[in-house]
C-alpha cells in the first residue's frame, strides 16, 4: 500500500493553516489514501493574480502528495459575486465574458497542476454545468430550506456587509453562500470530493457546504482554510504601483513579476519562501539563517523571486527577467540575450530613431539626449555628458563630441541610454 506524506505537517510548518473543521481526523483520512479536494475561483478577470496563489499552490501541494485536485471555475457564482472581503457589489459579468476568462485561466492552471491522466490527475470544472439547469423553485426547496437566515447573517462575510449602511448587501450576493454550499454537496456526491480548501475569508462559505452535506445525509466532508496574506508594512499583498500582479505575462511582465518578489520586505521574505515555493524545509531554514546573518546578501530574496517566477513563467522567462534586472541596475551587457533585452524594452521609455540618423558619422549624443527628452536641452546635455552621468549601453560616456552610430546598435536595432542611476531610454530602429 502506498504511503502518503504528511501534508498537514508540511502545511503547519509553512504557516498555511488558518482553520480546519477537524484537523486530526483529516490527517488520518489523508494518510489512508488519495483524497479528492477542491478550491474554487470566480473568473472575474481573464487572468489569475498572485492573490490566488495560496489556494492554487495548495492544490499542487496536495497533488504532489498523491491527492487528486479539482480547480472549480465559478461560471455560475462568477455571475453573482462573492461578498467575502468586499465593501461593495461586484460588477456582474456576462456568460460570454466568463467563458472567455475561464479559457484564459485554464492555460495558467496547466502550469500549476497536472491534468494528464493518472491516479492524482487534476480536473477543471465549471459550476455553471450543474447550477444553471436548476430552477429557482427547485433551489429554494432543495437547498434554501436547509439554511436559516439567522445562520447566514452570522457569517462574517455577510455580517460585515450588513453593517455598511449605504451599500449593504443585495439578495443576489446574499445567496452566494448557498450556491457555494451546493457546489460542495454536488462535488461530494458526484465526484467523491471530501475536502474544500480556500482563503480564511471563505470559512463561512466552506462550513455552509459542510453543513449542507451533513443535513442531506452525505458522508464526511472537511474544510481547510489558509491565512490571507498581508505585507509586514501593512500594504496589500499583490499590489504594486502599476496595479495588481497578474499571472498572465501579457498583463504583468516576467520582469515586473520577478521584481515584485525580489523587492519583498526583509520581514516577509522567509514567510513568503514558505508560502509560495516548494523548496524543502532544510533549504528554507538555511536561507533563513543566511538572511539573518547577512541580510544585505539578499540570497533569500533571490531564491524567492527565482522560484516563484520559474513556477509561473518558466525557467527561460526567469533567466530573461534576471538578465533584464541586471541591465536596469547598471550591469554590463556582455552575453545578454535578445530575449532578456526585450524585457528591458518593455520597461523603459522608447524613442524611435531612423537608420539615416545613425548611418555614416551618426548623430551627436547631445542632440539625441535633448530630442528624446532625457535632457532638457542640447546645451544642458553638453554639460551633463562630461560630468559622467550619461551611459551608452551601460558604459559611461564623458566625451561631449560623442556621436551615435550603427556600431552602437544592440541586436541590430537598439541603443540603451542611461542618465544617472535609474533614468533609462531605449532608442529603437523601426522594424521593416
Amino acid at each position: 500500500m502506498k504511503s502518503y506524506m504528511d501534508i498537514i505537517e508540511d502545511l503547519k510548518w509553512r504557516g498555511l493553516i488558518a482553520d480546519c473543521t477537524d484537523l486530526e481526523e483529516l490527517r488520518k483520512r489523508l494518510a489512508s489514501g488519495p483524497t479528492t479536494l477542491y478550491a474554487g475561483f470566480d473568473p472575474t478577470a481573464d487572468s489569475l493574480h498572485i492573490g490566488n496563489l495560496i489556494p492554487l499552490l495548495a492544490l499542487r501541494r496536495f497533488q504532489l502528495a498523491g491527492h487528486p485536485p479539482i480547480a472549480l471555475a465559478g461560471g455560475a457564482t462568477g455571475r453573482i459575486g462573492d461578498p467575502s472581503g468586499r465593501t461593495a457589489e461586484r460588477q456582474l459579468l456576462t456568460p460570454d465574458i466568463l467563458r472567455h476568462n475561464i479559457s484564459k485561466v485554464k492555460e495558467q492552471l496547466s502550469r500549476l497542476l497536472d491534468f494528464n491522466p493518472g491516479p492524482a490527475a487534476a480536473q477543471l470544472l465549471d459550476n455553471a454545468a450543474w447550477i444553471e439547469p436548476i430552477s429557482f423553485l427547485e433551489f429554494l426547496r432543495d437547498v434554501g430550506k436547509f439554511f436559516s437566515v439567522n445562520m447566514m447573517v452570522a457569517k462574517e462575510s455577510v455580517r460585515a456587509r450588513m453593517t455598511e449602511r449605504e451599500s449593504g448587501i443585495s439578495y443576489t450576493e446574499f445567496s452566494y453562500m448557498l450556491i457555494q454550499a451546493y457546489d460542495f454537496y454536488h462535488l461530494r456526491t458526484g465526484a467523491n470530493c471530501e475536502l474544500q480548501v480556500g482563503g480564511s475569508d471563505q470559512w463561512g462559505n466552506i462550513t455552509a457546504g459542510i453543513e449542507l452535506c451533513r443535513k442531506k445525509g452525505t458522508a464526511q466532508a472537511w474544510g481547510l482554510t489558509f491565512p490571507l496574506v498581508t505585507n509586514a508594512d501593512g500594504s496589500k499583498f499583490g499590489k504594486s504601483v502599476a496595479g495588481a500582479i497578474w499571472l498572465d505575462r501579457a498583463k504583468t511582465s516576467a520582469y515586473r513579476f520577478y521584481q515584485y518578489f525580489i523587492q519583498a520586505d526583509d520581514r516577509d521574505v522567509v514567510r513568503f519562501l514558505k508560502y509560495f515555493t516548494f523548496l524543502p524545509r532544510e533549504t528554507i531554514e538555511d536561507l533563513e539563517r543566511r538572511h539573518t546573518e547577512r541580510p544585505e546578501g539578499r540570497e533569500a530574496h533571490q531564491a524567492l523571486a527565482r522560484e516563484v517566477t520559474s513556477l509561473i513563467h518558466g525557467e527561460q522567462a526567469t533567466n530573461d527577467a534576471v538578465g533584464a534586472s541586471a541591465i536596469l541596475f547598471g550591469g554590463g551587457l556582455q552575453g545578454v540575450s535578445q530575449e532578456s533585452f526585450a524585457e528591458v524594452v518593455a520597461e523603459a521609455p522608447v524613442h524611435a530613431i531612423t537608420a539615416e540618423e545613425i548611418s555614416g558619422p551618426g548623430t551627436a549624443l547631445a542632440d539625441i539626449l535633448a530630442r528624446s527628452g532625457l535632457s532638457q536641452s542640447k546645451g544642458l546635455a553638453r554639460k551633463e555628458i562630461p560630468q559622467g552621468g550619461i551611459y551608452i549601453n551601460n558604459v559611461r560616456e564623458t566625451d561631449v563630441q560623442r556621436r551615435l552610430t550603427e556600431n552602437d546598435l544592440l541586436f541590430g536595432k537598439y541603443i540603451l541610454i542611461r542618465k544617472g542611476k535609474r533614468n533609462y531610454l531605449v532608442l529603437t530602429l523601426p522594424t521593416s
